[in-house]
This record gives C-alpha cells, sequence and structure tokens, in this order.
C-alpha cells in the first residue's frame, strides 16, 4: 500500500524569512513556489521525499487549517504524507482496518509566477493526532524534478522522521498492522530513557520514540524531529556553521559508523540533525 514517504509539511507564519533558511540548511533551493486556497507554499524536492514549506495568506481551506494550527500549536510540522500507487485501493483498505478518512479528492496548486499548475489526489486522516495524507504517486508518472543542488555538501534526502509517543503498542498497530509499514526495530534503551520502534518506509525510517519515564497514556502521538542525510559529514558542518547557524559539534551517531551534529537554530521549530558516513 505504502510505498515511500512523499512528504513533509512545515507551517510557517513567514514563508519567505523560512524559505531562505531552509535554502541556507539543505543547500538547494526550491523547486516550485505555489499558491491556492489560502495558502502559500514552497516545495523543496529531495532524492527519496519533499519538504513543503505552508504559510497562511488569506482564508481558504488550506489556509483557514494552517493558520489554526499556527494559532494553536506556534510554526513547526504539521503534516506527513505517505506515497500509494492506487489511492482508492489504499482508502478502501485503510477502512477495512479501522481507520477513517476523507474521501479521495483533488488538490491543486498554482505557481505564483508562471501560474502554471500542479495537481494532486489524496485524502487525508489523523492519527493519534497526527495529521497525515495518503497521496498518489503512479509508478508510470514521472517523479517532480529534484532541486538543483547549490553546494557538493548539500542534504541528499531525509534519513528518518522522528514521532513522539505516549502509547507504544497502539503505535505498534497503527504504523505497523494498519499502515503496513514494515517494522526493523523494537529496542528499549534504559540508558536513553527511550523505547524505538523503526517503521521502513521506502529508503528511509519512520522512528517512533516513547519516554520510558513518562510513562503509557492515550494522549496524542506528536510529529517531532527530522533527520537529514548528507554525503560529507565536515563539509555539511563547515557550510552550515559558515552560513550562520547554532550545530554542535560533530559526534558519532547511535547507528554503528555514523556521524551527527544537531541544528540548535533556524528550522522553525523542528529538533533538527545531520548524519552521514
Amino acid at each position: 500500500m505504502i510505498t515511500a514517504l512523499d512528504h513533509i509539511a512545515l507551517i510557517v507564519p513567514d514563508l519567505d524569512a523560512a524559505t531562505a533558511r531552509y535554502t541556507a540548511l539543505l543547500g538547494c533551493g526550491p523547486n516550485w513556489h505555489g499558491s491556492d486556497g489560502g495558502a502559500a507554499h514552497v516545495w523543496f524536492q529531495l532524492d527519496n521525499m519533499a519538504l513543503d514549506i505552508i504559510a497562511p495568506v488569506g482564508p481558504g481551506f488550506t489556509g483557514d487549517q494552517a493558520k489554526a494550527h499556527l494559532d494553536r500549536h506556534g510554526e513547526g510540522l504539521w503534516a506527513i504524507a505517505y506515497a500509494t500507487p492506487d489511492l482508492d485501493a489504499a482508502h478502501k483498505l485503510l477502512e477495512r482496518r479501522g481507520v477513517s478518512a476523507t474521501a479521495p479528492h483533488p488538490l491543486r496548486s498554482t505557481h505564483v509566477e508562471t501560474k502554471e499548475k500542479r495537481f494532486w489526489r489524496m485524502f487525508s486522516t489523523g492519527l493519534a493526532g497526527i495529521t497525515t495524507f495518503m497521496i498518489e504517486q503512479k509508478p508510470e508518472e514521472a517523479p517532480w524534478p529534484r532541486s538543483a543542488m547549490t553546494t557538493p555538501s548539500g542534504v541528499t534526502g531525509l534519513d528518518h522522521v522522528v514521532i513522539r509517543t505516549p502509547a507504544p503498542v497502539r503505535a505498534q498497530a497503527l504504523y505497523g498492522a494498519q499502515l503496513g509499514l514494515d517494522m526493523r526495530l523494537d529496542r528499549t534503551a534504559p540508558e536513553w530513557g527511550t523505547r524505538l520502534m523503526f517503521f521502513r518506509c521506502g529508503d528511509l525510517i519512520v522512528e517512533v520514540a516513547h519516554d520510558l519515564k513518562a510513562g503509557v497514556s492515550e494522549e496524542d502521538d506528536h510529529l517531532w524531529g527530522l533527520t537529514w542525510r548528507v554525503a560529507d559529514v565536515d563539509a555539511a558542518h563547515a557550510r552550515i556553521a559558515a552560513a550562520g547557524f547554532d550545530i554542535s559539534e560533530i559526534h558519532a551517531g547511535r547507528r554503528p559508523d555514523t556521524r551527527v551534529f544537531t541544528v540548535r537554530d533556524g528550522t522553525s521549530g523542528v529538533p533538527t540533525l545531520m548524519i552521514g558516513p
């Protein structure tokens, strides 16, 4: 049913400022600037998914949703969107598995300068409090063009997206049984104070983390953070530091044979890590 992660949606109050920051952070520029439904957005297409940065600009379905999220939570991650080759079949299967969703429907974005239009077919649902989209990606259709890299040390793609859950058993059922993602790891690590569950989605990981000290409850999950892939950790560290971001030193990652560093600011409230060999 799910073949990949289509995109992550980020809500911000100032689209131009966020676009400039993420262009510097990712080392590539957006390849689409659209507006429809009361919201404007920019689209960064990477190797294995896209980052969609959205800001409300007026009344409309998407703009109203974006404004409501900003008013309640402030800027930050808003939604996760999965790719499926057959949207209607995915909708039917999820309903059979107990997941209620909107009916499949088209979504349009109009480029603010060229007036070119892009169309998606999608449906949405709220999975344990996380806004979740299913996007149709037919194998025979050409993918959106890759955003042009502005530096060899730019981000190549997403390594993993982190979801925090107070209910790990619920998360097992939701991401494994209902969404059908391939569970690759379930590890309780008292030294980290965390139970970690890794679900394969295309060539990246949906990481679901449970805080052991917080205990178990039926409160909502939270779409929390992003870890971006880079081919050269040292070059990316130097480039991002030179761009004015507050970043940590490079250190060994928890995954064997990886090195990581944290980006502490300039990410519109998104906990952000860079990872590479």
